[in-house]
């Protein structure tokens, strides 16, 4: 037993009987248990009990053991004076204070059914893709809040642009770079071109985005890759570096991206390539992205790839015996929409436009469910993902529910610990 779980049976009413009797065989009537209280002070306020033939009304502080009220240093702390009932597991001391306020200790272990108990310790003690696993059943215990997730998850990424953007002083255009940097890097080097993108002036790279290969020497200048070139090819970018350097007077940078565990198609030298091309090909390109129609959003990306340099090669100086232009793949593209795009498309409509939420789902179920260790590994419990709305809220629940192990405020957890109504 610990507090979270003891809060969560209280607020819930997950009990066997609800005949309760303070500690000295009192009746005690529960007429309101009160609203769970996340901040300071009692863990429920505007409880209503009957005891002693008296309807009280006010606060309810629960606890493991009754000895947690004197080592949480309730004692004395105004936050507790209107205080009506002390709920707890197990009673172990008499606390003074509160015998002296008349205020009633509830013991709470014989009403709570010991099975809830051993599910809850069960879920905690598994280490398999979630807590639930052997419980789980898509069948019996329907995922059905798909929608709910999605407007949850854009809210929280909205937050996170906003903030962004009131760093940057509204610059839609910085931040998107910014964005779509840290979307380039994929999972390994995602803070890394994040780092790059946000210690360079955007300004610098607006005023050379109609040169690509200025665009790639800025980025792999700044990732260190040019003070020693191997063949002519680097030596321009160097060259080109340098002027830059000089011109407008470039912080000294070295990120340095990663190439372990990753296939060579997502080698940082040839995700930059590419994210210098989009820039390339596409003039204040959030304004584009605004602007599109859905249908044509895609377009924008599909021209996007890596210099010439790079059709025989994955990294510099070694020739590669396969030779192929390297494009956006469609499933790459759709990554950066579903993370990227849509998020910033969402955060700039929402407060002007009413119906963007059912256009962004819409987009969300027009496309293909992502493709990854956490969406397979649900597909292993039977779950059915048929779009990217789907895959997002599964990985988004997994992400922070069933990774944390926070199976008290999931609603997949309420209902597996026996609860009929939700």
């Amino acid at each position: 037993m610990n507090e979270k779980l003891l809060q969560y049976l209280w607020n819930f009413k997950i009990f066997k009987s609800f005949d309760f009797k303070d500690v000295e065989g009192n009746p005690l009537e529960i007429l309101d248990f009160g609203k769970w209280n996340f901040d300071s002070g009692p863990d429920f306020l505007l409880g209503k009990i009957r005891f002693r033939d008296l309807l009280l009304a006010g606060n309810i502080e629960l606890h493991v053991k009754s000895s947690d009220y004197i080592f949480h240093q309730h004692s004395g702390n105004p936050e507790f004076e209107n205080l009506i009932l002390h709920a707890v597991f197990y009673h172990d001391v008499e606390v003074e204070e509160l015998q002296n306020r008349n205020i009633p200790t509830l013991e709470l272990k014989n009403y709570i059914d010991e099975t809830v108990l051993w599910k809850y310790e069960s879920l905690l003690k598994q280490n398999q893709f979630i807590a639930c696993e052997n419980l789980f059943s898509p069948t019996f215990i329907p995922f059905n809040f798909t929608e709910e997730i999605l407007i949850k998850k854009l809210d929280e990424k909205s937050i996170v642009i906003e903030e962004a953007l009131r760093l940057n002083k509204n610059n839609y255009e910085a931040v998107l770079f910014h964005q779509l940097a840290y979307a380039f890097g994929l999972k390994i080097n995602a803070e890394n071109f994040k780092q790059l993108a946000e210690s360079l002036d955007f300004s610098v790279v607006n005023k050379i985005r109609q040169n690509q290969t200025q665009l790639e020497a800025l980025f792999f200048g700044a990732c260190g890759w040019l003070a020693k070139p191997e063949d002519e090819q680097m030596k321009i970018w160097k060259r080109e570096f340098d002027f830059l350097t000089v011109k407008y007077q470039l912080p000294k940078l070295k990120i340095t991206p990663k190439f372990s565990k990753l296939r060579p198609p997502n080698f940082p030298t040839v995700r930059l390539s590419q994210l210098a091309s989009l820039y390339y090909l596409n003039q204040n390109l959030f304004s584009k992205l605004i602007l599109v129609k859905n249908s044509d959003i895609k377009s924008i990306f599909n021209s996007a790839k890596a210099s010439e340099y790079w059709d025989n090669r994955f990294n510099f100086g070694k020739i590669s015996p396969v030779v192929c232009e390297k494009f956006l793949t469609e499933e790459f593209i759709n990554l950066i929409l579903i993370n990227t795009v849509l998020p910033f498309k969402y955060t700039y409509h929402k407060n002007a436009d009413e119906h963007i939420s059912d256009e962004i789902l819409d987009f969300y179920r027009a496309m293909n469910p992502e493709k990854n260790t956490t969406t397979e590994n649900w597909k292993s419990l039977n779950v059915k993902m048929n779009n990217a709305l789907e895959s997002q809220a599964f990985i988004y629940h997994y992400k922070n529910f069933c990774e944390k192990k926070n199976c008290l405020n999931c609603s997949i957890g309420y209902q597996l610990l026996g609860v009929k109504n939700p």
